[in-house]
């Protein structure tokens, strides 16, 4: 069975918001950390509005380049994940790191720290 953290990887590499919505609890604890700035949010929508600010329309997420599910923290799961995206300033490689805790198959509690969008070549 695939992990919730390789199904949430997974749905924000598609762009999927109503997959990412289906993921996380209705009243999801959301953390986020770019380099410039947190995101807070505490339900889908402003989960999904977040995804959206930070891979604007104008990115094209190009390929999952890895997901790799870590050992838990006792009751906190967590999965790091790569993208390659092309914006119109052109390639780039996107690093994240998700910590989360589930209820059943809905996500919870999340955290997750990006490490920007990195010029490739």
């Amino acid at each position: 069975m695939t992990s919730l953290g390789t199904q949430f990887a997974t749905a924000v590499a598609a762009k999927d918001s109503d997959a990412v919505r289906a993921l996380v609890a209705d009243d999801v604890d959301f953390m986020g950390l770019t380099p410039r700035r947190l995101w807070e949010g505490g339900s889908p929508d402003e989960l999904v509005e977040v995804l959206g600010t930070w891979f604007d329309t104008d990115d094209r997420i190009d390929e999952l380049v890895e997901v790799v599910d870590g050992d838990p923290v006792a009751d906190t799961q967590h999965v790091a994940y790569r993208l390659r995206i092309t914006t119109p300033d052109g390639p780039h490689a996107v690093a994240q790191q998700a910590y989360y805790r589930a209820d059943g198959d809905r996500i919870t509690y999340l955290r997750v720290m990006c490490s920007g969008f990195r010029p490739i070549g």
